[in-house]
């Protein structure tokens, strides 16, 4: 089940732990995948570990979302690089800049905003194009779960979050009739290299908030991601699907 041998995808932030996890299990269920990220260094290694595991299917294309322009020439190298239109676009890149409604500048505000919410509107405008003519495919974006339960002091990539939810819904309805669905994953607390250096207290005090009493792993967040990729999720669209471990029951 959830095999998707001859689909071409693409990851985002596909240098990061939920990105890279991602692109592993996409790659496990037998999809070419475009590596999309900042750090060139972090998407080798990542593709020379699939390579190792079944070569030729992984691909490095760069790219730098907060450039407006960099969706479009993203889509295009991605599609070259793996020989065929999109079928699966991953919008999982994103960043913070976390301060309290005060204090936070309008370069803070309009960065986040612009990874966050704008590149992925983009990306999926560009890949839709392809989608459309062949009458199928599968855009799934990470959001959060501040996109719905809110967090002070992160007012940005909250509304950020949120807006990539919005949006996922009106493009599900505009394209749901050529066979393409589009649909969202919003994890709650995941244990990566950001949550790593949190104090143990605040780690204790997360996990006690967590009915299943534990952060999420990104095998969690990227599993989620694998079955709404798949031919079986292909009745399921402009949903979000909430892995937080309970934490919002929404």
């Amino acid at each position: 089940m959830f095999r998707l041998d001859d689909q071409a995808a693409l990851v985002t932030g596909a240098s990061g732990g939920i990105g890279a996890a991602i692109a592993r299990a996409l790659h496990r269920q037998g999809a070419g995948v475009a590596l999309s990220g900042t750090r060139r260094e972090a998407l080798d290694a990542l593709k020379a570990e699939l390579d190792a595991e079944a070569p030729g299917r992984a691909h490095v294309c760069p790219a730098d979302l907060s450039d407006p322009a960099a969706p479009d020439a993203l889509v295009a190298a991605a599609e070259a690089a793996l020989g065929r239109g999109l079928d699966i676009l991953v919008n999982n890149a994103g960043l913070t800049r976390d301060t309290l409604a005060l204090r936070m500048k309008d370069e803070d505000w309009n960065r986040v905003l612009e990874v966050d919410l704008a590149a992925p509107f983009r990306l999926s405008r560009s890949a839709l194009k392809g989608m459309l003519r062949r009458r199928s495919g599968r855009i799934i974006s990470i959001a959060s779960i501040v996109g719905v339960t809110g967090n002070a002091g992160q007012s940005n990539y909250a509304a950020a979050k949120a807006g990539m939810i919005g949006m996922s819904k009106s493009l599900a309805q505009e394209v749901g009739s050529r066979g393409i669905t589009v649909n969202v994953v919003a994890p709650g607390f995941v244990a990566t290299a950001m949550t790593d250096v949190l104090p143990d207290e605040q780690k204790q005090k997360l996990n006690a908030a967590i009915p299943l009493g534990r952060m999420g792993t990104p095998d969690d967040i990227a599993a989620s991601v694998a079955f709404l990729a798949s031919r079986e999720a292909g009745w399921i669209t402009g949903a979000t699907l909430h892995v937080n471990g309970g934490m919002a029951m929404t």
